[in-house]
């Protein structure tokens, strides 16, 4: 059983809505990160020319196969795919879009767990006098307490399933016509607090400075498949958001405007963060630890620091969320699709993201040493959370990304693309021209060649 989808009620809403997907917790501290630590401002030409070749691309198909296909991933490929007389099993890469998803928000809604205990904790206990030690054993308590953990991660998905069950213009879109200004508000607050009171020479240098020994074939690589990564195209989330476009919307400029408002947030975030972690003398490669243990000592030693703290751990909550509804909506779609309630269907789906998150949950404390893969060199000290990183990281994106790439560089007519995308048949032929070939290859030797070239 079908049901017509909704639709955005403006463009705005519409882009706000695929920022909001794209942008999360990664993009908090990886992509500035990744910038500083290879190379700087060349590093920055190879990312943006993986956004040019692989991401726009993608990005594109997702958008136009969206709205050609008017419902959720799986349904709009095979819809699509039966229009233009291809096989509907094409569908397959929209099923585990859906499932890949699924199991990401399962982990991903314990990260954003993490950012409300911190709010929490902020806002009651502050973070006067916390030091390394101080710091480090917060977060230990944290982790060690799978209670704590599994009940922040029930509080995040609660939020996450509450908007999804309004619907698309009331519950999502509402949504983040608030979030995404409440975000960049508080990013461009925290940005302008830290260049003042921290080192921002050593910022910009950190970031921008072209740094060509770091410049390596695998620093390269990197550079190439971050925007693949952290965007997530090729999960389908701008297929299930385009189902509810309309069609005087230009999904070029929705494209162009998603991956530069992503791209500025992410720059953002380095001037939020880097210029106290620098003025403090703190590592700024220490991954996740970076926003739960680094960044609290070093609000504790700047006037002002609670208040930025807290901040802080607001924007990355409002981060999670709006990209946590996004991945919740690629299921709920699919059920409703097939006659599902929109509430019974997020709240069910929910439950189940919450009950398969406590594998992740427990592997930060009772599970701690269970390395379920351990015969296999490669996974020998992978705990449960890690395998599910890897798997859905590693593997199903990747060949996601592939397979799309592959459906649309030989399925679809030209003339698809240029009734869905507004382009000229010469722009829909150059197209297709990287999809066949440049785009799956790229994704391959992305996500192969690190692991057969040698870091310096």
């Amino acid at each position: 059983m079908s049901k017509r989808p909704e639709f955005w009620s403006s463009r705005t809403g519409f882009v706000l809505a695929t920022i909001g997907a794209a942008v999360g917790l990664g993009s908090i501290w990886k992509f500035p990160y990744e910038v500083g630590a290879n190379g700087g401002g060349a590093f920055v030409l190879f990312y943006f020319l993986g956004l040019v070749l692989i991401v726009f691309p993608l990005m594109l198909v997702e958008l136009a196969v969206g709205r050609r296909g008017r419902s959720s991933a799986a349904a709009a490929i095979a819809n699509v795919a039966q229009e233009v007389g291809s096989s509907r099993a094409w569908a397959a890469i929209g099923i585990a879009g859906i499932v890949t998803a699924f199991l990401i928000l399962s982990f991903y809604s314990v990260i954003g767990g993490w950012a409300i205990a911190y709010a929490v904790g902020t806002a009651t206990q502050g973070m006067e006098g916390l030091d390394a030690l101080g710091a480090q054993v917060r977060f230990d308590n944290l982790m060690g307490s799978p209670a704590r953990m599994a009940a922040y991660h029930l509080i995040f998905l609660i939020a996450v399933a509450l908007i999804v069950a309004r619907g698309v213009t009331q519950g999502i879109e509402k949504a983040c016509m608030v979030l995404m200004p409440i975000l960049v508000l508080l990013i461009a607050a925290l940005g302008v607090f830290s260049m003042t009171f921290g080192d921002a020479s050593a910022t910009l240098t950190f970031l921008f400075y072209p740094d060509t020994q770091y410049l390596t074939l695998n620093s390269a690589l990197d550079a190439l498949g971050l925007g693949f990564f952290s965007i997530g195209v090729g999960l389908g989330l701008m297929i299930t958001y385009a189902a509810y476009a309309g069609a005087e919307i230009n999904l070029c400029k929705v494209a162009v405007m998603t991956i530069l408002g992503d791209t500025a947030i992410s720059l953002a975030a380095g001037f939020a963060i880097f210029p106290i972690v620098f003025a403090e003398g703190l590592d700024p490669a220490s991954g996740p630890g970076l926003m739960f243990v680094t960044l609290p000592i070093a609000f504790a030693k700047i006037p002002g620091g609670n208040i930025a703290a807290l901040g802080f751990f607001i924007l990355l909550i409002a981060a999670a969320i709006a990209s946590a509804i996004a991945m919740l909506e690629m299921a709920v779609a699919a059920l409703t699709q097939r006659g599902w309630s929109r509430p019974w269907a997020a709240i069910s789906t929910a439950a189940a993201c919450w009950l398969c998150g406590l594998a992740t949950v427990f592997s930060f404390n009772a599970w701690a040493g269970w390395y379920p893969l351990s015969a296999i060199p490669v996974f020998a000290e992978a705990t449960v959370f890690n395998l599910l990183d890897h798997l859905t990281s590693n593997l199903l994106l990747p060949l996601g990304g592939i397979a799309l790439a592959l459906f649309a560089g030989y399925s679809l007519p030209q003339q698809l693309l240029v009734d869905e995308l507004g382009l000229t048949p010469r722009t829909a032929s150059v197209l297709q021209a990287l999809l066949r070939l440049l785009v799956p290859l790229a994704i391959a030797l992305m996500t192969v060649a690190p692991l057969l070239v040698t870091q310096p």
